[in-house]
């Protein structure tokens, strides 16, 4: 138990990629030189390519354990927060106490960062490394050290129907249908036809019994998301994602009391703190927490906390290249309110090349990753995208 952290490593990573997340971009959107676009649909700005930090700590005896930022956007922030703050506060100390580290960040950023943005983004690829490392060391996967497994397997919904049409849209949903997945979310952002066209055409292609669920990107007003929701329910829609604006707590309860189904938020939120006072305002029936943005200490914090508010967990999937998505499932796989985990397909499979991991998602299920730790580490072909931090 003398093992202390020695060094920690960053790596920013950007992958090129032809089509970028979401699907084809319309003549009118240009990426900037910074290479960043902003969806018209919800005014948010995305990269065109994949980007994310990965952390390595490393300990006394060598043995190494791997975190993952949230880096969708400008990774460079964390990237600095990171070296110039709380690395240096972190060196030195034993990664069993990983649960006293976050604390310590935290209390370091209470009115540096606060509790939102890049500051805690930084301390959550931090923390999944330290739960890496420490479960190396005990010889035990992540899961063990979190009270035990109650899922070997994990149900998905398929996320993102990236086709150019709202017709080739509804196909490739019921290409995973025929697949053997049973859940499907489509992407109000770039539903052309309005959401309810898309998911009319949804339903038409594949049938009665899958689930339809929908991100509604935060586009609308409290009375204007009741309305659609209430439209998109003659089609069964089963959960209704981010409806309105993520600050707007008494819109999201207006919509919750008023919506004949599941309502989803938490994608955005990275503590308990901003989780709570939702919780008690009765604002959904779902919370969907980011591994990127809590880190494990976090994100099982949260989850624990909506159990007595009968909140099931759907948790998010992002822009990553597979630490962040492992440690999410290890903590899901414990959890007794855990429902569904997103299965970003356009980014899952399209990066599962750089990992070494028996991590996978077939026929509706994520399957765990295997041995100590996380049971996931980067190959050398994923360290060889990292890029200079300036």
């Amino acid at each position: 138990m003398n093992t202390t952290v020695t060094s920690v490593e960053l790596y920013p990573l950007r992958i090129p990629r032809d089509v970028p997340y979401l699907g084809p971009l319309g003549e009118d959107i240009q990426p900037n030189p910074r290479g960043y676009i902003v969806r018209p649909g919800n005014r948010t700005v995305y990269p065109i390519h994949d980007q994310t930090l990965l952390v390595k700590a490393v300990a006394s005896d060598g043995t190494v354990g791997w975190g993952e930022c949230f880096g969708v956007v400008a990774p460079q922030v964390a990237h600095t927060i990171l070296e110039e703050l709380l690395i240096p506060f972190v060196i030195g100390r034993c990664p069993h106490d990983v649960e006293r580290i976050y604390e310590d960040l935290y209390d370091l950023q209470r009115v540096r960062g606060h509790f939102g943005g890049y500051a805690l983004d930084a301390i959550a690829g931090l923390d999944i490394a330290l739960w890496d490392l420490r479960a190396k060391l005990l010889g035990q996967p992540v899961w063990q050290l979190l009270g035990g497994l109650r899922h070997e397997q994990l149900p998905v919904y398929v996320s993102g129907l990236p086709g150019a049409t709202k017709a080739e849209r509804a196909a490739l949903g019921r290409e995973w249908i025929d697949r053997g997945f049973s859940a499907l979310k489509y992407a109000a952002v770039v539903a052309d036809e309005g959401e309810v066209a898309e998911i009319e055409a949804i339903r038409q292609e594949v049938g009665p019994a899958p689930k339809i669920l929908v991100d509604l990107h935060w586009r609308y007003t409290a009375l204007e998301a009741i309305h659609l929701i209430d439209r998109l329910c003659e089609f069964d829609l089963y959960l209704a994602e981010a409806p309105v604006a993520p600050e707007d707590q008494a819109g999201q309860a207006r919509v919750a009391r008023a919506a004949r189904t599941r309502i989803g938020l938490g994608e955005e939120w990275r503590t308990v703190h901003e989780y709570l006072p939702r919780l008690q305002a009765g604002c959904m029936d779902v919370i969907q927490p980011e591994m990127a943005h809590t880190g494990i200490t976090g994100y099982r914090r949260i989850c624990e906390l909506a159990q007595p508010f009968n909140c099931q967990v759907m948790p998010h999937a992002t822009i990553n290249i597979g630490i962040a998505q492992a440690a999410s499932l290890h903590v899901a796989a414990t959890l007794a309110n855990f429902a569904m985990h997103e299965y970003q397909h356009s980014i899952f499979d399209r990066n599962k090349r750089f990992i070494r991991s028996a991590m996978d998602c077939k026929a509706g299920y994520f399957t765990l990753p295997q041995g100590p730790g996380l049971g996931t580490e980067p190959t050398e072909e994923a360290l060889s995208f990292a890029v200079n931090r300036n």
